[in-house]
């Protein structure tokens, strides 16, 4: 999970980048983006959060007891979670 000081700053650092895209218009004033920027960053870090308790769950599951840190479970970690992420973006 991030800091509040680490929402922060990435909220700053995107909204930075939207104000400074050519075909970007603002209608509203910097304290409301920065507030609704920090709730989108907070919902994903909860998703992300729950993909990684899902498969770390599946994958402790597995009869054959792939060790957590070891090449394998690293590759099927990043396996798994790219499908749940896909699932979770069809949705």
């Amino acid at each position: 999970m991030l800091s509040e000081d680490k929402v922060s700053h990435l909220s700053h650092v995107i909204l930075t980048a939207v104000k400074q895209h050519a075909g970007a218009r603002i209608k509203s004033d910097d304290a409301r983006l920065l507030k609704e920027i920090k709730r989108v960053l907070a919902d994903e870090l909860v998703k992300e959060q729950e993909i990684d308790r899902k498969v770390k769950a599946k994958l402790a599951s597995y009869s054959r007891g792939i060790v957590e840190g070891s090449n394998e479970w690293d590759v099927l970690y990043r396996k798994t979670f790219e499908e749940e992420t896909r699932k979770q973006t069809k949705m």
